[in-house]
């Protein structure tokens, strides 16, 4: 997926549903039915796959990732985001 490429979803206030996959080999973004599908490589400790999958999710919508807030799920591979 490009950078911008779903921008017609930045819209502020929407919410995001996400499957995450941590410790990928492969990083990508793909959208199925509504629910975003996420891998990233980082490790799900510290909070640094929850960091990897806002910026990947930012970078898709084509925002800053500072618009990307974690409602829930946080030590879930399910979470939710809100753009800000």
């Amino acid at each position: 997926m490009k950078k911008g490429e779903r921008a017609d979803l930045a819209v502020p206030g929407a919410e995001f549903e996400v499957r995450v996959t941590p410790r990928s080999r492969r990083p990508g973004v793909i959208v199925d039915g509504g629910v975003w599908q996420i891998a990233v490589t980082a490790a799900p400790e510290e909070g640094r796959a929850n960091a990897a999958v806002a910026e990947a999710l930012a970078h898709a919508l084509g925002v800053a990732k500072g618009r990307v807030v974690l409602l829930r799920g946080a030590a879930s591979r399910d979470k939710r985001f809100r753009l800000e």
